[in-house]
């Protein structure tokens, strides 16, 4: 997939002063406007001041640890190879790594470039001097990392989640960006790297796996824009959306099989808005050498029936946890169903782990969903009101 730089010429770090007087050409939310209200110019002035200090500190380090969140996805490992390819070009000695042991990288990413920068969690040191990390929505999500991510001297984080809580030392939080590669190409932007096709293709990545191949409602025109750079760059879409979503192996076929069999439609549930839910067990994928990761996307296909608004897919993992995958047609915000279980995400797509028999947990989901669905009829609004 890498292949020549599309812009000639050696990267290098630029002071604050030459990016902020940059920022005027180039187009997306970056001050206050004189027509924001005062909360509104106040919050920008926050963020604002959060991407000058972030460009401080990476101006400043000559050492960088890149990490993502536990059983990465397209938009994690993508932001975070995508900024360690960028910032390798300016010279700094970096890392990236995930919290998982051993780490697994999903066969639908492995074309993903960049990947001779990922080094195990143990690789990482015990307090690093700056910490970069991408699309995690909680502390929790960073795995192993967590505590390395916490000693550091500067933590600063990237990500979109509106769950998320607002850890670390510097928060870049933007829960109105579609996927956290949004905010990387910001960064690069504002650093002045140019892009290449290796850089491209990982955000690239990034923003069509968190579109759902640009389907999601978050999806806007700057995302298409966005997009259009990074095929500029010459980058084979068709071949990466092949990789994604068109590719799997024979025993994904017999698990999915195996899903499909035990899914069941319960239309009371949500509200009455309907839930349709299956579980994967961990038999199943050892008999079939399927792994976690490879069946990221049978939500998808749980997700189709129109009967209900909310569908949920447990995968159980060898040790017995449960990773829940839930999605939402728009009446219910399963983030805040799945925050109720200790997870988090977003409106219409979210998740959670829980170590608990299947049927405790899909009771305990259904007593989130009533929750949530009770709370938005009480406030006369759903999640496609907002």
């Amino acid at each position: 997939m890498a292949g020549e730089p599309a812009e000639s010429g050696t990267a290098r770090a630029v002071s604050t002063v030459e990016v902020e007087t940059a920022l005027a050409v180039l187009p997306g939310p970056r001050s206050a406007s004189s027509s924001e209200s005062g909360a509104e110019a106040d919050g920008a002035g926050r963020f604002e001041a959060a991407w000058a200090r972030a460009l401080e500190l990476v101006a400043g380090a000559d050492e960088i640890d890149l990490v993502c969140h536990i059983c990465p996805d397209g938009d994690a490992l993508g932001s975070a190879l995508a900024a360690g390819l960028a910032l390798r070009g300016l010279g700094k000695r970096v890392r990236v790594s995930f919290g998982d042991d051993p780490q697994v990288i999903p066969e639908s990413l492995s074309f993903l470039p960049g990947q001779e920068l990922i080094v195990p969690a143990a690789a990482v040191p015990a307090a690093p001097a700056l910490v970069l990390a991408f699309d995690a929505a909680s502390e929790e999500r960073l795995g192993l990392l967590r505590e390395k991510a916490f000693a550091a001297d500067e933590l600063v984080v990237f990500d979109h989640h509106a769950s998320n809580p607002g850890f670390g030392t510097v928060r870049l939080i933007d829960p109105a960006a579609p996927a956290t590669a949004v905010l990387v190409d910001e960064l690069l932007r504002r650093l002045r790297v140019p892009l290449d096709q290796s850089i491209a293709a990982c955000l690239y990545t990034g923003i069509a796996t968190d579109t759902g191949s640009f389907k999601y409602r978050a999806t806007t025109p700057a995302t298409h824009e966005m997009a259009g750079r990074m095929l500029a760059t010459g980058i084979r879409q068709d071949l990466i959306s092949r990789q994604l979503w068109d590719t799997t192996s024979f025993g994904y076929l017999k698990v999915l099989a195996g899903a499909l069999e035990r899914a069941a439609f319960e239309p009371e549930e949500a509200g009455g808005h309907g839930l349709v839910w299956t579980w994967v067990p961990y038999q199943d994928l050892a008999l079939f050498g399927v792994t976690v990761e490879e069946i990221e996307g049978l939500i998808d296909v749980l997700r189709k029936p129109a009967e209900a608004d909310v569908a949920l897919v447990l995968k159980q993992d060898p040790d017995g946890t449960l990773r829940g995958s839930c999605r939402s047609r728009g009446a219910v915000d399963v983030a805040a169903v799945c925050a109720r279980l200790g997870g988090g995400g977003h409106v219409y797509a979210a998740g959670f782990s829980a170590r608990e028999a299947v049927q405790t947990v899909v009771e305990r989901f259904r007593a989130a969903l009533a929750e949530v669905a009770a709370a938005a009829e009480a406030d006369g609004e759903g999640p496609g009101a907002r």
